[in-house]
């Protein structure tokens, strides 16, 4: 299953992290995950939200630049070697991870990693094959 993740492009400047925030919060977008990446003239704020098309229409509204990304969420256990169990199935099947970052979910006691990957449908019926719980975007993002 392929999760929809936006990606924001932000000039590296005081408050520009805080208007995407705001403009989610107003229009009642949930933010259920997100990493920064940053370089000296410009970041790159990648969301998981439970309503991306909302998220996108608001976002652009206020002139932000905003790009839409399958990505792969994957339930780990919350243990040395997780992950690397996870790598270890990509490594075999020769699938790359172009990036990725995690969160836990509420009331579990397993952590979410959400991979960019260059063979997604690939990875995913690996994924399958290894019995790794592969998630949807609701079990992510929660229903409304």
């Amino acid at each position: 299953m392929i999760v929809e993740q936006i990606s924001v492009f932000l000039e590296n400047k005081a408050g520009r992290l805080m208007e995407v925030t705001r403009t989610l919060s107003e229009a009642q977008v949930n933010i259920r995950a997100l990493s920064l990446a940053d370089t000296s003239d410009f970041g790159i704020l990648r969301l998981i939200v439970d309503d991306t098309d909302k998220a996108q229409s608001v976002l652009k509204e206020k002139g932000f630049t905003i790009g839409k990304t399958g990505v792969v969420a994957v339930e780990v256990g919350d243990h040395p070697g997780g992950l690397q169990a996870i790598l270890e199935v990509f490594e075999s099947a020769g699938v790359n991870v172009e990036y990725m970052y995690a969160f836990v979910q509420k009331n579990s006691e397993n952590a979410t990693l959400i991979f960019r990957l260059d063979r997604t449908e690939t990875a995913l019926e690996e994924l399958q094959n290894h019995h790794i719980n592969v998630l949807s975007v609701e079990k992510v993002c929660g229903s409304k």
